[in-house]
C-alpha cells in the first residue's frame, strides 16, 4: 500500500475541525470520501451511510469513524467485513465488551484496529511520563472542567445512554493518566451528578488508586464558564509536576520543561498509516473500563436540568 485512502464516516465537529485537516498534513494518508447524513466536502465523494459508502463509494482503504459512540460497533463491523482499516474516535464505543469482537474479526481479517486517544499524543504527555518514571509519586490530581455549551453545541447524543456525558471530554484525562503513571489505575469512588432531564452525568469526583495505594482524585465538570480546565498535577519526592492545557505543557515546581504546538490529531493519522501498513491494531480499552467503573461505582445525585 503506497497511500492509505480514508474516508471519514460522520462529518461534525470533530471531523472539520480535526480530522480534515490531520489527513492533509500526513504522508501516505489521504481523504477520499465521506459518508454523513447531513454534511459534506466540496469536490469530494459523499455518501449518506456507511453502507452506500462501501456499496457504491471510491476505492479505500480504511474508514475513520467520527460518528456518536452509539452506532460506531455496527460501523465498524460493516467495515471490517468489507476489509477495511478502521480508526475509531474516542470513546471508542458504548462499554468495553463489544470492543472483544472486533478485535477478533480485525485479528481474522488482518485488517487495523485503532481505538484512538488524541490526548495521549499531546506534546508534553511523554516528556511528562519519562519524569515521572524515575520519581516517588505521591498523589495525583485531576481538574478537567469545561463549557459543554462551547465544546458540544447542540449535541443531544451526549446525555443519551452511551453518550457519557462529562466523561466524553474526561476520558481524555483518564486515557493521559493511564498513560503517564507506571502502574495500572483502578477507581475506588465515584460522585456522579446528573440533570434531571438527561441520561448521563454533567459532573463528576473520582477517587483512584493503584496497587501500592498512590491517591488519585478527578474532577469533571461541564459547567465551568470563563477559563477552562484541563490539568493534572502529580506531587512527588522531586517536585510538582504539571501537565497544563490538556497535556500541551509541563512544567516542575511552576517551571516549564516541555511545551509544543498541538498536532494530536495529524499523530493520529500518522499511527493509523503505520499500523495499516501491516494490518497490527492498537486497541487499549484502560481509560474505557474506568469510565466503565465509574458507572458501576458511582452514587448518583439529581441536579438542575440542563439547557442547551
Amino acid at each position: 500500500m503506497t497511500e492509505l485512502r480514508i474516508a471519514i464516516v460522520g462529518f461534525g465537529k470533530i471531523a472539520r475541525d480535526q480530522h480534515v485537516g490531520a489527513i492533509a498534513t500526513v504522508p501516505g494518508a489521504r481523504l477520499a470520501a465521506v459518508a454523513s447524513r447531513n454534511a459534506s466536502l466540496p469536490e469530494l465523494p459523499h455518501f449518506a451511510t456507511i453502507e452506500e459508502l462501501l456499496e457504491k463509494g471510491p476505492p479505500i482503504d480504511g474508514v475513520s469513524l467520527c460518528t456518536p459512540p452509539q452506532v460506531r460497533r455496527a460501523q465498524a463491523v460493516a467495515a471490517l467485513k468489507a476489509g477495511k482499516h478502521v480508526m475509531l474516535e474516542k470513546p471508542p464505543g458504548t462499554g468495553v465488551a463489544e470492543l472483544d469482537p472486533l478485535i477478533a474479526m480485525a485479528a481474522e481479517a488482518g485488517r487495523t484496529l485503532f481505538a484512538t486517544w488524541h490526548s495521549r499524543y499531546a506534546p508534553a504527555v511523554e516528556p511528562a511520563r519519562a519524569w515521572l518514571a524515575t520519581r516517588r509519586i505521591k498523589s495525583v490530581h485531576i481538574t478537567w472542567k469545561e463549557d459543554v455549551r462551547v465544546w458540544h453545541p447542540g449535541q443531544a447524543w451526549i446525555w443519551e445512554p452511551g453518550g457519557l456525558g462529562v466523561f466524553d471530554p474526561g476520558i481524555n484525562a483518564l486515557s493521559i493518566l493511564t498513560r503517564i503513571l507506571p502502574e495500572p489505575v483502578f477507581v475506588t469512588a465515584a460522585e456522579l451528578a446528573f440533570p434531571a432531564n438527561c441520561q448521563a452525568p454533567i459532573a463528576a469526583n473520582l477517587s483512584l488508586t493503584d496497587i501500592g495505594g498512590l491517591p488519585i482524585t478527578a474532577e469533571f465538570d461541564f459547567r465551568q464558564t470563563g477559563p477552562q480546565s484541563w490539568d493534572i498535577i502529580a506531587e512527588t519526592d522531586e517536585g510538582q509536576m504539571t501537565l497544563s492545557r490538556g497535556g500541551r505543557i509541563m512544567a516542575v515546581d511552576g517551571k516549564i520543561v516541555a511545551e509544543a504546538p498541538d498536532e494530536e490529531y495529524r499523530e493520529l493519522y500518522r499511527r493509523f498509516v503505520e499500523l495499516a501498513a501491516t494490518g497490527a491494531s492498537d486497541v487499549d480499552l484502560a481509560p474505557l473500563r474506568l469510565v466503565a467503573d465509574a458507572f458501576l461505582l458511582g452514587k448518583r445525585t439529581l441536579v438542575e436540568p440542563f439547557v442547551d
